[in-house]
């Protein structure tokens, strides 16, 4: 549920401790909660210590783009969950993750659920400002977003913003499309020589990111036969 008008947001702050959870294709993984503390704060960002998985005491090691779920818990006992993502690093007497700030308008105390992944391999249409169109695949989706694989030639950078069209096929045999844009937060090379992008949402309707989700789910259960 969405925190009601007049109710106190309970931000995140320096020296409280903020637990989360990464985004997967592996459920397993994707259920693990870290602990951290965070330990700085600029204009965008919070800067955290490294997650600490506190059953096995193994420290979460995360890259650039890492889509995060978190939540600081109040005096009273009630969490207060954000979606995140990794903006970078800063080497401090101990290393620091730059993650981004939450926004205070889409603090809820209901987890949602949309930072799971699945690997997929979907047909994406691309426009970049309009201009350069193409068609990639996906390697994973998810309701918070995606990464797809293109050609090296194709002039996809981090810090863009791209629309994208993805086709969206469900178990019953019907197609759906959904419709986002998205802000390129990493790119990687593969051993392939393609470019791997990945993309988290900045626009998408509710009913096009329940169309993603609703695929994660039916992916999972086929997973799990």
């Amino acid at each position: 549920m969405a925190l009601r008008e007049g109710e106190p947001i309970l931000l995140p702050r320096v020296n409280e401790n903020l637990y989360i959870q990464v985004a997967s294709s592996d459920e397993e993984e994707a259920q693990m909660v870290f602990k951290s503390r965070i330990a700085d704060e600029d204009a965008e960002a919070i800067y955290i210590e490294i997650p600490l998985h506190e059953p096995s005491r193994k420290l979460k090691k995360l890259y650039i783009g890492d889509e995060l779920s978190a939540h600081v818990i109040s005096s009273e006992g009630i969490k207060h969950y954000f979606n995140s993502h990794v903006l970078g690093f800063r080497e401090d007497v101990i290393r620091l993750v730059r993650i981004r700030k939450a926004d205070p308008d889409s603090m809820t105390k209901i987890q949602r659920r949309s930072f799971l992944r699945v690997p997929a391999d979907l047909e994406l249409a691309v426009s970049i400002r309009g201009r350069v169109r193409f068609v990639a695949m996906t390697d994973d989706i998810g309701g918070g977003g995606i990464s797809f694989l293109c050609d090296q030639a194709k002039p996809v950078e981090q810090g863009m913003e791209l629309e994208c069209w993805l086709l969206v096929p469900y178990k019953n045999g019907t197609l759906e499309h959904a419709f986002f844009k998205g802000e390129v937060v990493r790119v990687d090379l593969t051993e392939t020589g393609k470019k791997q992008a990945m993309l988290k949402f900045t626009t998408i309707s509710e009913p096009d990111r329940q169309r993603i989700i609703r695929f994660c789910f039916e992916r999972q259960l086929e997973f799990r036969k």
